[in-house]
């Protein structure tokens, strides 16, 4: 089976770096989002802000949880100031709110916004997928069928692993994104996608298939990969016309 690691990789702030290595364990080895830095080390709030937004994306800090910045701090090796710089930021992304005298908490997955989220989607993802086939260099088309070319090996995941899968929907995404070269825009679909992905998390139990879902990013990384900038954003929009679409009959 194709497996992916994570590895630095300097001149780059995108969520992103990996090699390919063939793996013999049978067990899916999902990629692993992993915070970039532009030639030297994340700050510790940046750090700390990135690991914990990855935790409450994928579920690991459940929705309604308390948040508790001594606990986490310990947690991730960081200390209390970091992380709670961390989570003012995440309140800014809507994964955390904060109660007076209550505290701070994990945001409730409210399905009433999935319209919202997805009418942004549209509009967006297809910009950012005609973005990244005309202006990627040559270095990150290679990357980008790289990784279409180890999503398209991959195995269908057990149930235990189809959690994990999911890692691989948000690196490509955060991929086009950051080669689309338009820092709000990045920063804008990275926000949304970060919902959709935790919306889709909280439903993965009930959905038919999440490999289907993964593997429809072959055709779209190599579209952009190929510079066919129309057939990029076609894709692009039809993988989240079928995101919507997959969550609604599950509900």
């Amino acid at each position: 089976m194709i497996g992916i690691t994570p590895e630095s990789r300097a001149g780059s702030q995108v969520e992103r770096g990996f090699r390919l290595e063939t793996e013999t364990e049978p067990s899916l080895n999902a990629l692993t989002v992993l915070p970039q830095a532009e030639n030297e080390a994340l700050s510790q709030a940046e750090a700390a802000y990135r690991q914990l937004r990855d935790k409450l994306i994928m579920l690991e800090i459940r929705p309604g949880e308390p948040i508790n910045d001594g606990q986490l701090a310990a947690e991730l090796g960081f200390g209390r100031t970091p992380v709670r710089e961390a989570i003012k930021r995440l309140e800014v992304d809507h994964l955390v709110v904060s109660y007076p005298r209550r505290g701070t908490f994990a945001t409730t997955v409210d399905f009433t916004e999935l319209a919202d989220v997805s009418e942004i989607r549209e509009l967006l993802e297809p910009l950012a997928a005609r973005r990244a086939a005309t202006r990627a260099n040559a270095a990150t088309r290679r990357e980008l069928l790289d990784v279409a070319k180890a999503i398209a090996e991959l195995e269908d995941p057990t149930p235990a692993e189809a959690r994990e899968l999911m890692r691989y929907d948000l690196t490509v995404h955060r991929l086009i994104y950051h080669a689309a070269a338009n820092p709000h825009l990045e920063d804008t679909l990275i926000r949304y996608d970060n919902l959709a992905t935790r919306i889709w998390c909280l439903v993965l139990d009930k959905v038919p298939s999440v490999s289907g879902h993964i593997t429809e990013h072959v055709e779209l990384l190599e579209a952009v990969a190929e510079g066919d900038a129309d057939r990029a954003g076609e894709l692009a929009l039809h993988h989240v016309t079928s995101f919507e679409a997959t969550i609604r009959k599950v509900l």
